[in-house]
């Protein structure tokens, strides 16, 4: 199977009324540090972002942080990554994102975390990558939008298969298990064609 080695996670740049979830992004950030996998962001210093980012660079981590310039000075560009790197717009964002990650993570967060998720599961429906996505659904966090997905399914806008794009799991620990279950297999892998 292919290796987790870099993890792109997507998450708020605010901060909780629900500490649980801020402390499932500390929690992610240490579990990433200590496994040796690059943790991939939006370069924020702030909110669960700015979480998860500290708490990997505590463990040891590598942290690659990714900002648009007119984001860097409001969300305040982490100074402390261990590379940050400035771009034009928010579509360079999304898509330096995704070439520099093996998988995603989708914690809590706002509009702007539905908006990188939303494209990346669309992306794989598209099949434009085959990368995994993994949907924390910690404390019940995001059933508001699994219901939606269902609604969407049951309504013929989308085949059930839409579920099996991206997996759930309702606590952080248990995110790299299945990202490591759907890696797709690497090319010395996958089996001979007859």
């Amino acid at each position: 199977m292919a290796t987790l080695t870099s993890l792109c996670v997507y998450c708020g740049s605010r901060q909780p009324r629900n500490q649980s979830l801020r402390r499932a992004a500390q929690r992610l950030g240490r579990l990433v540090g200590e496994r040796g996998i690059r943790l991939v962001y939006g370069g924020g210093h702030v909110g669960l972002m700015g979480v998860a980012a500290d708490a990997a660079l505590a463990a040891g981590g590598e942290v690659f942080g990714i900002i648009p310039g007119h984001l860097a000075a409001s969300e305040v560009g982490h100074a402390n990554l261990t590379k940050l790197e400035v771009v034009d717009s928010m579509h360079e964002r999304k898509h330096r994102m995704f070439e520099s990650a093996d998988a995603f993570v989708i914690l809590p967060g706002g509009l702007g975390t539905l908006d990188e998720a939303f494209e990346m599961i669309t992306w794989r429906q598209l099949s434009l990558h085959d990368k995994p996505i993994v949907l924390v659904n910690q404390d019940g966090y995001w059933r508001p939008l699994l219901n939606l997905i269902d609604a969407i399914v049951a309504e013929d806008f989308a085949s059930v298969a839409v579920r099996r794009l991206f997996t759930v799991v309702d606590d952080v620990d248990e995110v790299i298990p299945a990202i490591e279950k759907a890696m797709p297999p690497t090319v010395a892998d996958r089996p001979a064609r007859l």
